[in-house]
């Protein structure tokens, strides 16, 4: 004869044929699919923020880079901006500014988040190299 849970007792106190106890599958069906419906976009929106993330840093890298390339062109008496337009990520502004015995480079890129809809973010990297000795002005 086959014990069954009376009614009035909780599920998980009956113990089944095996030995095991709780209710009989299936009394939460469905569970993982609300679970997974109301997780999933918290988890797609946090992929989309760490790959902007990681997109960002490699712009802002790349910006230092030219930012410095340019620097020194300038500071040694070369084009600074065609120093540094080789090495440019895309829509790079590249401002050089120079002042006394120092020029300073200023390179802003935009950074696109990886959604369509969603606004652009600007990075900028700014490096300074000191004037050359025996050069008259410096180039821009």
């Amino acid at each position: 004869m086959t014990a069954r849970r009376p009614a009035d007792r909780p599920c998980g106190s009956a113990t089944s044929r095996n030995g095991r106890r709780g209710c009989r599958p299936g009394g939460d069906q469905g569970s993982f699919t609300a679970e997974l419906a109301a997780g999933l976009p918290a988890l797609m929106l946090l992929l989309l923020t760490g790959l902007t993330a990681v997109n960002a840093a490699t712009t802002k890298a790349a910006c230092l880079d030219t930012a410095r390339e340019a620097a020194l062109a300038a500071s040694r008496g070369r084009s600074g901006t065609e120093a540094g337009a080789g090495s440019a990520p895309d829509g790079a502004d590249i401002a050089i500014r120079v002042g006394g015995d120092r020029v300073t480079v200023t390179v802003r890129a935009p950074v696109r988040a990886l959604g369509a809809h969603l606004p652009r973010l600007t990075v900028t990297a700014t490096a300074v190299a000191a004037v050359e000795p025996g050069i008259p002005y410096p180039v821009e």
